[in-house]
């Protein structure tokens, strides 16, 4: 396993790669791992000649009062668990080679990014859009592997990769959760006993909505309030960004659910911030 630091370095290692017939596979993480990326890499070397994982804290893409400071940051850790999946290369880039001095340039997929977790983290999905752009160009791989917890994420880059003519297959793979559902998150490492207890509530949320959902409700709206109402009887909660029934492809708010449709929610336990969510298909009705 090889360590670069060098964004010039991992692109021509790239290069080399393909020049020589390799296929790479890029999982694309800000580090503290778990379960979720441990699939993502999983899965990656399964469909990849060459498997190559990014660890790097993006710092334009936290707004001014959130976590960038206090985001979990494991290498040593990080580096044995990758070391274990035979990961052939890490990249590590320092922030000051990603965006060095008179760096002017970001990349801002419209529309998309303005909803949901975009109308609550002004700039967030620029700043995602940019460094994965960024590092796209950088590695150079085939394919690149996002988890479906961050969906919105996931669509806002299929949506650049699309708009920008890059040739690489976006592959979108199934949430890990934990034992009694949570979603795996680095940021669940945040919570107090007490609120991990609490934070089983969210995907509780999701399944009762996709119960009804099963059952034949098609009003959104009520879902939608019935998912708000559990979520916020819950003492632990502190704030609810959203809960409801959306379009999975422009994230818009459903009022009827008439086709595909995505569950999601966003909230807070405490000062952590938590997200997760569902798709449904009108055939089989699940998520």
């Amino acid at each position: 396993m090889e360590t670069m630091r060098i964004p010039r370095i991992m692109q021509d290692t790239s290069k080399a790669h393909i020049l020589h017939g390799r296929t790479i596979g890029f999982v694309p993480t800000m580090g503290a791992l778990h379960e979720g990326h441990l699939s993502l890499i999983r899965m990656a070397k399964q469909e990849n000649d060459i498997t190559v994982v990014s660890m790097f804290v993006n710092p334009i893409q936290f707004g001014p009062s959130e976590d960038f400071k206090q985001y979990p940051r494991d290498i040593d850790g990080d580096t044995e668990k990758l070391q274990r999946e035979d990961v052939d290369i890490i990249f590590m880039p320092e922030i000051s080679l990603m965006y060095p001095e008179g760096f002017l340039t970001y990349v801002n997929v419209e529309k998309i990014s303005d909803r949901l977790c975009g109308a609550f983290r002004p700039g967030h999905f620029k700043g995602v859009a940019t460094v994965v752009t960024k590092l796209l160009n950088i590695v150079k791989p085939a394919k690149a592997y996002f988890g479906q917890k961050d969906f919105q994420q996931a669509i806002v880059i299929k949506q650049l990769v699309r708009d920008l003519d890059m040739d690489i297959d976006i592959v979108i793979c199934p949430t890990v959760r934990e034992r009694d559902g949570l979603a795996m998150s680095s940021r669940n490492a945040y919570l107090s006993i007490r609120q991990r207890e609490a934070a089983t509530i969210i995907y509780k949320c999701l399944i009762e909505a996709l119960d009804m959902i099963k059952s034949g409700i098609i009003d959104a709206g009520y879902i939608k309030r019935i998912m708000q109402d559990r979520l916020l009887k819950e003492a632990a909660v502190s704030g609810l960004d959203y809960a409801g029934v959306y379009d999975p492809v422009t994230f818009a708010e459903l009022s009827e659910i008439e086709g595909d449709a995505l569950l999601a929610v966003a909230v807070k336990l405490g000062d952590t911030r938590l997200i997760d969510n569902m798709l449904v298909t009108p055939d089989r009705r699940n998520g």
